[in-house]
């Protein structure tokens, strides 16, 4: 079969909803291709643990390339994958130049292209994402989180994803029930689970995510102890039954259900918003404060935002 790559130059804040669209698609594997992880400090402590080569990254912009087949239904996929991409701008989405092409390419090297861009990922001092495919010793204590993004978005390289793990190590406790909302790969709900938590629920409405989520909670042995399922948001869950909800997703999405997140939420619990571009910081906050929370900490990166709010006592 013959595949083709799609290729899509936009800017940082368009890469997670683009890479969403492309899964959505039924992309055969995403690759991201961002400059500024050329210059990147991940910190001087945190970050990729593997060199990158500048050959591989555009001057400007991002470049956002994912693989489909070439059947039938190409031309088809390839005009929607289009329109929904500059329907973004519907969404206050800078998308930049947003040009968009594709070549052909053969099916030996689609397999392996996009997996060069995944590596090991240390994310704290503890907690290390590794796909399936690299060869890794852990140190003593270190929580491995297996896995295989397959058509999932989520492999940990990302700001959003890397910010939202290092606020789950802050606030998830032993024993706890967490909510993990559009959960992609499903990397938030393995490292909840590697953190202690003892019910998990991860939750999207693509029905692709959750199977691929599925197959990572096997990969971590997490999947006795992690309930995924497909799910509009927090619809139909019973309230006060998390101590932490975890969302990963558009800001303008996280807007739209933090009265539901507060209902879900117990007393004390914890509410984790990420995927928040730096300028939508403060409308994410208000909506978080509005709905009863208390904002405890915005943590940066990359020009995104991690928002941990606090459920009062009562």
């Amino acid at each position: 079969m013959k595949w083709a790559e799609f290729r899509v130059h936009a800017t940082q804040e368009a890469v997670e909803p683009i890479s969403n669209l492309l899964h959505e698609a039924g992309a055969a594997g995403v690759s991201i291709e961002d400059p500024y992880d050329l210059v990147m400090q991940w910190g001087f402590k945190y970050g990729e643990l593997y060199e990158l080569s500048p050959g591989d990254y555009p001057t400007e912009g991002v470049m956002i390339k994912a693989y489909f087949p070439m059947n039938e239904r190409f031309e088809e996929t390839i005009a929607t994958v289009r329109k929904r991409v500059l329907a973004l701008r519907e969404f206050d989405i800078d998308l930049g130049k947003a040009e968009m092409d594709y070549v052909q390419v053969d099916e030996e090297d689609w397999a392996t292209a996009w997996k060069k861009y995944y590596h090991p990922v240390k994310i704290t001092d503890r907690i290390t994402v590794l796909p399936t495919w690299e060869e890794y010793e852990p140190t003593e204590g270190e929580l491995i989180i297996e896995l295989d993004p397959g058509m999932a978005f989520g492999t940990g390289t990302h700001a959003t994803t890397m910010l939202s793990i290092q606020a789950l190590e802050q606030v998830v406790k032993a024993k706890d029930a967490v909510i993990d909302v559009g959960t992609g790969s499903g990397v938030l709900a393995i490292a909840a689970y590697r953190l202690g938590a003892t019910s998990i629920t991860a939750l999207d409405l693509d029905d692709v995510a959750v199977a691929s989520a599925q197959s990572n909670f096997a990969l971590n042995g997490a999947e006795a102890l992690i309930d995924a399922r497909q799910n509009h948001l927090l619809e139909g869950v019973p309230a006060e039954t998390a101590d932490v909800v975890v969302a990963n997703i558009l800001a303008e999405v996280i807007v739209t259900f933090t009265d539901d997140a507060y209902g879900v939420i117990r007393p004390g619990g914890h509410f984790i918003t990420s995927g928040v571009i730096s300028r939508k910081k403060d409308e994410v906050s208000e909506a978080i404060r509005t709905s009863g929370f208390e904002v405890v900490e915005a943590k940066e990166m990359d020009d995104w935002v991690a928002i941990i709010a606090r459920k009062p006592q009562g």
